[in-house]
């Protein structure tokens, strides 16, 4: 499974309080490529000093390792306020490997072990939840929000509005202010992508 975190002068690195931590489903985790992901995240890395984690995955049973691994075996995982999915699917599930998954497999999946994070979807893939399912997946899982857009890819990639939103966490760590921030900073591609904020 490929594994690539983002190194930070040694001394930026003790400053840093929170880290991301990328999951992006690819059609093959042996094809080792440089996506846009990666390229965005060194950018947040290089420019704002927020660290992260990038791993790939192409089954559900690679997600679930790739989290299992994060929530068990690392040390550092109450640093990792932010879980970045970068995966396709439609508005109440995820696509892996041409198999869809319901939010509320993945609920049960990892449930209990998200407690206090925040989970991020690019515009890979549609966010959209009703209440109950919303309500759901926070009670099962323990995160304490998800978000993502009503729009998706559409030619346009919510790459930047997401690292503009990971880096308003080094600032700020109520949610709805970080939320209110982004709004403010970045009205337009927040319309335009339709952010969601379910918490």
């Amino acid at each position: 499974m490929l594994e690539k975190r983002q190194q930070l002068p040694q001394e930026e690195f003790i400053n840093t309080d929170y880290f991301i931590y990328c999951l992006e489903a690819v059609e093959d985790v042996e094809i080792d490529q440089v996506t846009e992901t990666q390229k965005k995240l060194d950018q947040l890395t290089m420019q704002f000093g927020v660290g992260s984690i990038y791993k790939t995955c192409d089954t559900i049973e690679g997600l679930e390792a790739s989290l299992n691994t994060l929530v068990l075996d690392d040390h550092n995982f109450k640093n990792y306020e932010i879980i970045y999915l970068v995966i396709t699917g439609e508005a109440n599930s995820i696509c892996l490997n041409d198999y869809y998954y319901s939010l509320q497999e993945i609920a049960e999946l990892f449930e209990g072990k998200l407690k206090g994070k925040i989970l991020h979807f690019s515009n890979a893939k549609v966010l959209d939840l009703d209440e109950e399912e919303a309500q759901y997946f926070l009670d099962v899982t323990g995160a304490k929000s998800v978000s993502g857009y009503g729009n998706d890819f559409n030619e346009l990639t919510s790459s930047n509005l997401d690292i503009a939103f990971f880096n308003l966490f080094k600032e700020d760590e109520n949610i709805l202010d970080v939320v209110e921030e982004l709004h403010q900073r970045h009205y337009k591609s927040c319309k335009q992508l339709d952010f969601r904020l379910y918490y």
